[in-house]
């Protein structure tokens, strides 16, 4: 859907009494502006015949019907492209004019139009080679480059207007639309990575690990989030389909990646607003996976360590393996499918995804036309294109797109039924960025707590002067909903900031804490947050799997990383967060600085009794029942162990309402250095013979500033010590 904004001057001419000089008279107009908006919908229809598969030229408008859930729609617009029809262009190395050593960030084409004319864009193919280096590994990538290379030397046919955009740590355009070969292959050749001149794209000197972050394309304060997730990638092709919007023509992007590998709590608000995005600048995502055909091992391969026991060899390990390649390729299948694109996996010759752009682009019709539909409500509008008198052909267009979704806040009640129509919405707010995690903790009658951390960043929050004190306010609605859809538990909260300019509270960020009690089974949980100085909304969107630990040799609650707590001497029923008066607030980014001390908090649940302590003399109920459960935390850098927490041993269950044994660990930061961690929680029920391993990352960066008075040199962190009295 795209909307056009008609400007209409009236001048209108005032009768001059007889005599009055005719400049008098000019100098007295009046202008009346009036404008116009009007939404069009635009859909590319490729027709082929069925026998051949050739394409259908020669249609008229009259031989086209268009449907928008199911109802009919009147065309007032009607164009053919085709690509045997390009005008050859003069010779010249771009058609915006940058060289191939001149680097453009994406983020210049968006404040900037675009440099080509209408007419030089008339029946071309438009074609995005983005490569996501952060995804591949160094020899994915040279396959990639080759491939690139071999189209531009072979396939690549004079209509062909091919740019190139890289991700590494930040995103940049190597080289705009042109159709100069050497120029292209000289921007493809520099992503090589065992080419002499190395990595260059969005880097100045090396690969990612010494790239600086620049979070330009993104929110200022929000790299700490992009450090460990995979929003990123997502808000790249957002990005890059939003700077080639006004470019009418129809585009392909080629993507290549490596697998968009789910890192836990996913935002599936960012999937579909890359996928609205693609949809609104007629753009076609192809997916590419570059790591090609995979031989995997059943005892794993040089990535990880070895499998242990006969797990290796009862089909579970080999499963398992499949699950998550699958898993890391359904993302760029879904990107692929919903913006009219395709999939290629599973083989290492490129070759047909570049022979599939072409073809899907060689000719093709524009349809457009006004909706019927009036609301902006965010639904998706299904799409239905039938050809009259041609019962031979098939048609190839997209399935639909998302309708507009406006906020409105006149009034009181407005605002709110703007809110609860953003949460009932398909389409995502994304113009405030929201960022989540959800814990666990078991409770007494056999249900879970789920406490849920939200978190906006400081610069997206507009303050309001109100006698003499800054103040802002946002609005919080979540809901969360069972596999049946069915809403088990919500939120609604309008949260008032003393916001202090001294302070720099826009560098900072603002977490709010809420919580659900859940029974265990699959849930969908949705939050939406307004900024209510501009009106300006976001949301997230995750699944999350709750736990039923009846079988489970082992019960272990969620790891919570912190480093700041509040008091908090108000008894809950419910809060396992809170403990020796000290509320513990989650890292929900996992970024923590040298000067701060880490805190580590979890439970474990229904211990197995020492039966041989258990027959000793009785021990006060204070002491609770006699266990054995054995704890310590690994921290990993590069795969090597850096620093172990002194193990810890529990012999007595000292939450006895939740049947449970609470941990907690103090680890200053100031001996590790800077860099991303893997910390491994070692739990073993002793009495059992049952243990667990979880895995969580972490990056430890330079303190905020340096203190002028000298410190001795700290050569490791000092030994973890539990809260008292959890042991």
């Amino acid at each position: 859907m795209r909307q056009f904004t008609a400007a209409i001057l009236v001048a209108a001419m005032m009768a001059s009494p007889v005599g009055t000089p005719v400049a008098a008279v000019a100098q007295q107009p009046q202008v009346a502006t009036f404008k116009v908006s009007s939404e069009t919908v635009l859909t590319n229809v490729v027709v082929r015949d069925k026998k051949t598969g050739a394409v259908i030229k020669g249609l008229k408008e009259s031989d086209f019907t268009i449907f928008e859930d199911k109802k009919p729609q009147h065309l007032i617009s009607f164009d053919y492209q085709n690509v045997d029809e390009a005008v050859q262009l003069a010779e010249r190395n771009t058609v915006s004019g940058v060289s191939a050593t001149k680097k453009k960030t994406i983020a210049d084409l968006i404040s900037n139009d675009f440099a080509a004319k209408p007419e030089e864009l008339k029946d071309r193919r438009l074609i995005v080679l983005f490569f996501d280096l952060s995804s591949m590994q160094p020899e994915d990538i040279t396959r990639a480059v080759d491939s690139a290379k071999d189209y531009v030397n072979k396939q690549m046919a004079p209509a062909d207007m091919v740019s190139v955009v890289s991700l590494v740590s930040s995103l940049s355009m190597n080289q705009d639309f042109t159709t100069d070969k050497p120029t292209l292959l000289n921007a493809i050749s520099q992503l090589d990575p065992t080419a002499s001149n190395g990595y260059v794209a969005g880097s100045e000197g090396g690969g990612t690990d010494s790239t600086s972050d620049d979070s330009t394309s993104f929110v200022a304060d929000d790299s700490e989030f992009n450090a460990l997730n995979t929003d990123r990638q997502l808000y790249a092709i957002r990005t890059i389909c939003k700077s080639i919007e006004k470019v009418e023509q129809k585009k392909s992007m080629l993507y290549f990646s490596g697998g968009l590998t789910k890192q836990g709590i996913e935002n599936q608000a960012s999937l579909r607003s890359a996928t609205n995005e693609c949809v609104k600048s007629d753009t076609a995502l192809y997916a590419v996976d570059t790591r090609g055909l995979q031989a995997l091992n059943v005892v794993g391969d040089a990535n990880q360590g070895s499998k242990r026991g006969t797990g290796a060899y009862s089909g579970a390990a080999m499963q398992s393996q499949l699950d998550s390649n699958f898993s890391s390729q359904e993302t760029l299948g879904t990107l692929a499918s919903d913006t009219g694109g395709k999939l290629f996996v599973d083989s290492n010759d490129f070759g047909p995804a570049f022979t599939q752009v072409q073809r899907d682009s060689e000719a093709y019709y524009i349809l457009g036309y006004h909706s019927t539909n009036a609301k902006h409500d965010g639904t998706f509008r299904h799409l239905t294109v039938k050809l009259l008198n041609h019962p031979d052909a098939t048609l190839e267009y997209r399935p639909g797109y998302y309708a507009p979704a406006d906020f409105q806040h006149a009034k009181t009640e407005d605002r709110e039924l703007a809110l609860t129509e953003q949460m009932r919405s398909q389409i995502p707010a994304t113009d405030v960025s929201v960022y989540l995690q959800a814990l666990y903790f078991r409770l007494a009658d056999g249900k879970f707590y789920i406490p849920v951390s939200l978190v906006i960043p400081g610069s997206q929050i507009n303050a309001v002067t109100v006698k003499d004190k800054d103040k802002a306010t946002i609005d919080i609605l979540g809901e969360v909903k069972n596999s049946a859809g069915i809403a088990v538990g919500q939120v609604r909260q309008t949260v008032n900031l003393a916001v202090d300019a001294n302070l720099q509270v826009q560098k900072k960020n603002v977490q709010y804490s809420t919580g659900f009690t859940l029974a265990p089974g699959k849930y969908h949980l949705k939050f939406v947050v307004r900024e209510n100085q501009s009106g300006n909304m976001g949301s997230f969107e995750a699944d999350i799997q709750v736990p039923d630990m009846k079988k489970t040799p082992l019960k272990l609650s969620s790891i919570v990383m912190s480093s700041q707590s509040k008091p908090n001497t108000a008894k809950k029923v419910i809060d396992p967060l809170v403990r020796d008066g000290q509320e513990w607030v989650p890292n929900v980014p996992h970024v923590f600085r040298q000067d701060q001390h880490l805190n580590f908090l979890y439970e474990v649940y229904s211990p197995t009794k020492d039966k041989d302590a258990a027959a000793q003399p009785a021990q006060s109920k204070k002491e609770g029942t006699p266990v054995r459960v054995l704890t310590s935390i690994e921290f990993l850098l590069g795969g090597v162990k850096v620093y172990e927490t002194p193990q810890v041993v529990a012999t007595a269950i000292n939450i006895p309402e939740r049947d449970a044994v609470a941990f907690q660990f103090d680890v200053p930061l100031a001996g590790l250095k800077p860099g991303t961690y893997v910390c491994q929680i070692n739990v073993i029920d002793d009495t059992a013979g049952s243990f667990s391993f979880p895995r969580m990352a972490l990056r430890v960066i330079p303190p905020a500033a340096v203190p002028a008075v000298a410190v001795p040199a700290v050569a490791a962190p000092a030994p973890a010590t539990p809260a008292s009295p959890s042991l």
